[in-house]
């Protein structure tokens, strides 16, 4: 009982709120380097799926319209709840504005108090980046060397870089039908030090390739890769269908070998299983992590790994940030929740504050 109590008295005391901007995640980024920032949200993702069972989940809530979607990504355990607010708009550039933006919230369980706000555009394509590789090393050949990248956009050189750092990948394929967003990715990757050949389309790109992802923006039911592009051992990572009525893969694909998701009702609704019977197979990835379930069974096996991103990933990489502000001592707050001598007294707050909230105590005043 004292330990609670002591915890709420620290809550009253503390009522600004940890804020981490775009600006300060790129501090975070480029202090401890990208590699290590991937690696380490990648460490507190398999943390956190060992631990599947502490967390209460749900599939994400989504608002559809004809032009993109918007979002919410909840997830708690005993002690902590987090959220992500997060969009997908493919048209997004024509208003120089990126696909996908967000941010998320972490929060005390015990009270509710709002812990922590961030920024999640930058964060979110590390943890997807972190989510792949975390799959590949339990699905992929461990010898894996060559990987295409079939779509080349924002996410690209985040899960070409968590390839590389993470399973050793060597030499990276490319194609996107925006040849510009292809130069952009060369230019990128081979400033990093990293190999790339391009292709003019989807079929050689994946050819002789151990590890093929597919990480495109178009909210449609594409068929990017089909069967006869498939080879005896090839690991699919599929990135880019995340939403209904979005979809990267032909479904003879998915009958080519295991199919794992991470949460299997919201992957069902939105991953490229969508297009499956409700009965098809599929293994959460976490039955994998802890040895519950076989990843791949032998060398030449097909693996499919259908990611649409899922909430405990973003409470992972939001704990990472979080840990790694406090100890680079990145401090900035923001107060979200009024600080009250009495709690039942919210209207004090105001009246304590008319010095920039004048004009509507006056209104009152004079209406009084």
């Amino acid at each position: 009982m004292l330990k609670h109590t002591n915890r709420k008295q620290e809550t009253v005391r503390r009522v600004r709120t940890l804020f981490l901007s775009a600006e300060s995640v790129a501090e975070i980024i480029n202090r401890k380097g990208i590699a290590e920032c991937i690696a380490g949200v990648a460490a507190y993702i398999e943390e956190d799926f060992l631990r599947w069972n502490d967390f209460d989940k749900c599939a994400r809530v989504a608002n559809h319209s004809d032009v993109g979607v918007i979002e919410l990504m909840p997830v708690a355990d005993a002690r902590t709840y987090a959220f992500k607010y997060v969009n997908g708009h493919p048209a997004n550039h024509r208003y120089n504005l990126p696909t996908v933006m967000a941010f998320g919230v972490l929060a005390d369980v015990e009270t509710g108090t709002p812990d922590l706000v961030s920024e999640l555009t930058l964060t979110t394509a590390i943890r997807t980046a972190a989510m792949s590789a975390v799959a590949a090393r339990a699905l992929a050949r461990p010898d894996s060397k060559t990987m295409a990248l079939i779509g080349n956009g924002a996410q690209s050189e985040f899960q070409a870089l968590a390839f590389h750092h993470l399973l050793g990948i060597e030499t990276f394929h490319l194609f996107d039908i925006d040849a510009n967003t292809t130069d952009k990715l060369v230019a990128n990757l081979t400033r990093l030090g990293l190999k790339t050949r391009r292709f003019s389309d989807t079929r050689k790109a994946v050819k002789g390739c151990d590890i093929v992802t597919t990480v495109t923006a178009d909210k449609t039911n594409a068929t990017i890769l089909t069967p006869d592009m498939i080879e005896p051992g090839m690991h699919i990572n599929g990135v880019g269908g995340d939403c209904p009525g979005k979809t990267e893969l032909h479904a003879d694909v998915l009958r080519q070998g295991p199919v794992f998701c991470e949460f299997e009702p919201q992957s069902r609704i939105e991953g490229d299983m969508q297009q499956m019977p409700a009965d098809f197979p599929v293994t959460e990835l976490w039955q994998v992590l802890s040895g519950e379930k076989v990843g791949r069974s032998y060398a030449d096996q097909v693996t499919i790994y259908d990611s649409v991103g899922f909430a405990l990933e973003d409470y992972s990489a939001l704990r990472y940030m979080r840990d790694v502000a406090a100890e680079l001592k990145m401090t900035e707050t923001i107060s979200l929740i009024p600080t009250l001598a009495n709690p039942k007294n919210l209207f004090g707050f105001i009246a304590d504050h008319r010095d920039a909230q004048g004009p509507v105590l006056a209104a009152v005043a004079l209406a009084a």
